[in-house]
């Protein structure tokens, strides 16, 4: 509990910040200029092109960011087991990550099945025209909802990265610690 983690916590919050960002700007500049090409055939190459560059990123962010989630959480199990809510927001925290890793996985499957897609004519990236395809118009609309999805849990994994934050000030560590025992003790409510 008193040992420092920079090092570990700056790399958490980094790879956090470009999944959430990358994610948030693939929405919004990658598939709005995808959707500007005047041809509308090439209008899925064009994104796919984009995010299949920024999968890679995205991929190593996501990897770290697990590695460094485990690390801090085993740096921090005294906190979490005898800290009041800690325990609470971090089972919140693994369930977001996990959800975010979830429509990360499925957003990927669903880009190589619309790279797969590429030269069929389409509106945008996730909006399809009259002759799209049926399977990439489907692909299209699941798409259209984990695009949002993404940057929303990982954004929401942002706000318990700073509750985290708030429960490791001075003034909340120690009442929390000492709140448990005096609970069982029936000396709090």
């Amino acid at each position: 509990m008193t040992q420092r983690n920079t090092v570990v916590r700056s790399l958490h919050d980094l790879t956090l910040a470009a999944w959430f960002g990358g994610t948030l700007a693939g929405v919004i500049g990658i598939n709005s200029a995808a959707a500007a090409v005047s041809d509308e055939r090439e209008r899925l190459q064009v994104a796919n092109a984009g995010w299949a560059r920024w999968s890679r990123v995205t991929s190593s962010a996501v990897a770290v960011h697990l590695a460094t989630a485990a690390a801090l959480g085993y740096g921090n199990k005294g906190r979490m087991f005898l800290q009041k809510g800690v325990g609470a927001s971090s089972i919140a925290k693994t369930a977001l990550t996990g959800a975010a890793v979830g429509a990360t996985a499925w957003s990927a499957a669903l880009g190589r099945k619309l790279d797969q897609g590429s030269g069929a004519p389409v509106e945008g990236s996730t909006e399809p025209a009259p002759a799209t395809p049926p399977d990439v118009e489907k692909a299209q609309r699941q798409m259209r909802v984990l695009q949002w999805a993404v940057p929303a849990l990982t954004g929401a994994v942002i706000v318990l990265n700073a509750v985290h934050g708030e429960q490791q000030r001075p003034s909340q560590v120690l009442p929390g610690l000492l709140r448990k025992p005096a609970e069982l003790l029936g000396v709090a409510r």
